[in-house]
């Protein structure tokens, strides 16, 4: 088997899919320090600058000196201790819904959503570009999966029509991680109010970045339907770690007694809540960040001129530029590394072959100068 292992190693590394880690010496920001270089970042999901932000480190250190490191226990036992609870309140409050349930993380999250609430004889209907964790939770849920093309309405209502299953669960990335477009949530939800189903978004990458509030992608569109299974994380705007569901209350009351990924693991720690509790309120009270990231959006799509890669259309903090092959992808993120400046390529198979990219994330904490350095570094790059 070892054999075999290495055989295929090698065989992703001729066909450039190799991954590597690469080790963050600094605290997250803008500027880091990754592998002995000092860079300008974009390749962090921390888009409101808040995972080096003083109140949430503060947070975190009182937490711990008053509940501890550890939780030592799931949360239907003894972990599930006071910060977690006032998270979960803050998140209900702050999103206007009845209640909100705290995972680890939000592949967790996914996973114990999905499978808690349907199995055989039910139908999970998905778009074609959702995230690893919602595909894979809906093979786990053992209900039948239906995927359809990304966006393609049309084909889920057939799909939605044409479903004699009990329960009915459409599933969706809010913000899509890789493309960064927008789900159209409102049209998803009119589908599943036809058809008797129920809609699950999952907003990572729009929680605390879309609507004027930073409720996220329901916010955006102005939406509340008790149709609609609400998840979000907390490791990316909120600048701490974990996720979350929320919705109606007997949603919460259900999921608590069957997500198998909340009920069967140790409580994450009661510092990493009170630092996410902090970022929530950070979103909730700092809109000048929120402005200050979607200026930054406006100006790389004002100014960012390429001829060959292509800026995809995104309104959000993700904003990929579509190079091609694996090659290229990789050559244009190691050139933009040698002017000093980190960015990502994405390649198969999270992202469709042919289709490789550089994933720009945009965040709070860049400047104006630092985004018009990029595009003139993008730029050079493009023509080398």
């Amino acid at each position: 088997m070892l054999d075999e292992l290495q055989a295929e190693l090698n065989q992703r590394a001729l066909q450039g899919l190799l991954r590597k880690r690469r080790v963050l010496q600094s605290a997250q920001g803008a500027h880091v320090q990754v592998d002995g270089e000092h860079l300008l970042s974009f390749s962090s999901n921390d888009y409101l600058g808040l995972a080096s932000h003083p109140d949430l480190v503060e947070a975190m250190k009182l937490a711990a000196d008053q509940a501890g490191a550890g939780t030592g226990a799931s949360h239907l036992v003894t972990g599930h201790q006071l910060m977690h609870d006032r998270l979960e309140q803050q998140l209900a409050r702050f999103l206007k819904v009845p209640a909100a349930l705290l995972f680890t993380t939000g592949y967790m999250a996914n996973l114990g959503i999905i499978t808690g609430l349907v199995g055989r004889g039910d139908a999970v209907f998905a778009d074609k570009l959702n995230h690893a964790s919602l595909n894979d939770a809906a093979v786990l849920s053992r209900a039948d999966l239906h995927r359809y093309p990304h966006h393609d309405l049309a084909a889920l209502e057939k799909m939605l029509a044409n479903s004699a299953a009990k329960r009915k669960l459409v599933i969706a990335d809010a913000v899509f991680s890789m493309d960064g477009d927008i789900a159209p949530v409102p049209a998803l939800l009119a589908l599943c109010e036809r058809y008797d189903a129920y809609l699950m978004l999952d907003d990572a990458h729009g929680f605390g970045v879309l609507g004027a509030g930073g409720r996220g992608v329901l916010e955006h569109f102005n939406l509340y339907s008790e149709r609609i299974i609400y998840m979000a994380t907390l490791g990316k705007a909120a600048g701490a770690a974990g996720a979350f569901v929320a919705g109606e209350q007997v949603l919460v009351d259900y999921l608590l007694q069957t997500a198998k990924p909340y009920i069967y693991t140790t409580a994450s720690p009661a510092p990493v809540a009170a630092s996410a509790l902090a970022g929530v309120r950070l979103i909730e009270q700092d809109s000048q960040r929120r402005q200050h990231l979607h200026g930054l959006i406006k100006l790389l799509h004002d100014e960012c001129r390429l001829q060959r890669w292509r800026l995809m259309p995104s309104e959000t903090a993700i904003q990929p530029i579509l190079v091609g092959s694996n090659e290229d992808a990789l050559k244009a993120s190691e050139c933009l590394r040698e002017s000093g400046i980190l960015v990502p390529a994405i390649r198969p198979p999270t992202v469709p072959k042919g289709t490789a990219r550089l994933r720009i994330s945009l965040s709070a904490a860049h400047t104006v100068a630092d985004v018009r350095h990029l595009i003139a570094v993008l730029e050079k790059a493009e023509s080398a």
